[in-house]
């Protein structure tokens, strides 16, 4: 059986956000990944971002560029990063 869970950890201890079907004292196997968020840095190379600070892109700019793209944004980045 797999399962995917929130958990927050709190004084050494993993705490699952919502009640978990397991029963007391069950051995499991667990792996560590931080949210999405944390992730976003590896994206970029550190010029990427110092480049990125100095850039003064308008709202109008951002809502141009995003209307040429066909389906999903997602889509989109993902077929970019395969590029690299």
């Amino acid at each position: 059986m797999a399962m995917m869970f929130e958990a927050v950890y709190e004084n050494g201890v993993l705490r699952p956000i919502e009640s978990l079907t397991l029963i007391n004292r069950q051995h499991v196997f667990v792996t560590i990944a931080s949210p999405a968020e944390d992730d976003v840095a590896g994206y970029f190379e550190p010029e990427e971002w110092e480049a990125a600070k100095h850039d003064d892109v308008s709202l109008q700019e951002v809502r141009w560029a995003l209307s040429s793209i066909s389906g999903s944004l997602a889509d989109a980045v993902i077929a970019l990063r395969e590029e690299r």
